[in-house]
């Protein structure tokens, strides 16, 4: 019978037993997080609960409230559990800004923000949120904690900066598209992992091991997601299947598939990426060429080496129930594109 469920299937099992197995920590967590999207101005947390209401798993902050408990956290995480609230708030508030530069339609399968309430509101809403993030994290008495996610909010700005001045780039090499994924995505998952085990009380060997987990896993993660762009559905991205295409990212699989059709498709990719002159049928045209280039193979075998790098550097800490969760989410982190 175990034979016949995919890895896909059963990665996704095992993060439903880390999502049951943070429960506790996840609802206070929760309660956190409504508290503070309150406003007695009525369109901050309504359109904030647009959004947070379709969070799903809430990734980064059971990141933050797990990395804690496996750094050997004893019966009060309170400080964890406010410092994730506080990545979460980083979170929306960079979905609802990135949503605005980048024109999207769909964020968390749900019409995005600025389209029901205009761009300048969905800009100021995330302002406020990143505010009541910082009041989360002052609240924490932890200058290291504070220290942790402020820079962490400064890399993620820089990244999305260096993106866009980087977009429509056939030629961008990998490193710097490393370097961009690294800067926008994965830095919020090594400062989650990294500021929950700081709010804890671990040492720093812990800390370093941690944050290092959850850079690895940001890049996993968001390589898988680039991944799914071409080769995934609207349903498991949350957002419209061809965004990256149609907002004419240079995504490492678009990057690969350019090199790997180069002298046969240079018009296409020149008319469609440089020039943003895109129609209908170009993105079903671009999945094709980059499927079929092997490109989303390369990329998914590159999540799996930085999926892997984040189980090794957890091996420092002492066994239990919640390292063998963070293991099997950086599994999860690269089969749900598989």
């Amino acid at each position: 019978m175990d034979a016949a469920v995919s890895p896909a299937a059963r990665d996704k099992g095992d993060v439903e037993a880390l999502v049951r197995l943070a429960q506790a920590d996840m609802t206070a967590v929760d309660a956190h997080i409504i508290a503070r999207m309150q406003s007695p101005v009525p369109v901050i947390p309504k359109l904030a609960e647009h959004l947070i209401a379709a969070g799903g798993k809430r990734l980064r902050p059971l990141i933050t409230v797990a990395a804690a408990r496996a750094a050997g956290a004893g019966d009060d995480i309170e400080a964890s559990r406010k410092l994730a609230a506080a990545v979460e708030f980083i979170h929306t508030a960079t979905l609802l800004h990135d949503d605005v530069v980048d024109g999207s339609e769909l964020r968390r399968g749900k019409v995005a923000a600025h389209l029901i309430w205009g761009a300048p509101t969905s800009l100021l809403v995330g302002d406020f949120l990143f505010a009541r993030a910082f009041e989360l994290m002052v609240e924490t008495d932890s200058m290291r904690a504070l220290g942790i996610l402020a820079k962490a909010s400064s890399v993620i700005a820089e990244g999305e900066v260096l993106q866009l001045t980087r977009a429509h780039d056939l030629n961008l090499d990998r490193d710097t598209y490393l370097e961009i994924i690294t800067a926008k995505t994965a830095e919020l998952f090594a400062a989650a992992a990294e500021s929950g085990a700081v709010g804890a009380g671990a040492d720093d060997a812990r800390v370093g091991a941690l944050r290092a987990y959850g850079l690895n896993l940001g890049i996993a993660f968001q390589l898988a997601d680039d991944a799914l762009d071409y080769g995934g559905a609207s349903a498991a991205l949350g957002k419209n299947a061809g965004d990256d295409f149609n907002e004419g990212k240079a995504t490492l699989p678009l990057l690969l598939a350019v090199q790997r059709t180069r002298g046969r498709e240079d018009a296409f990719w020149e008319r469609t990426i440089t020039k943003g002159e895109r129609t209908e049928d170009d993105f079903r045209r671009a999945r094709e060429l980059v499927v079929g280039s092997g490109a989303i193979g390369a990329t998914l075998d590159l999540a799996g080496d930085y999926a892997d790098a984040a189980k090794a550097a957890l091996a420092t800490l002492p066994d239990s129930e919640w390292k063998t969760a963070l293991e099997k989410l950086a599994d999860f982190a690269v089969s749900r594109a598989a």
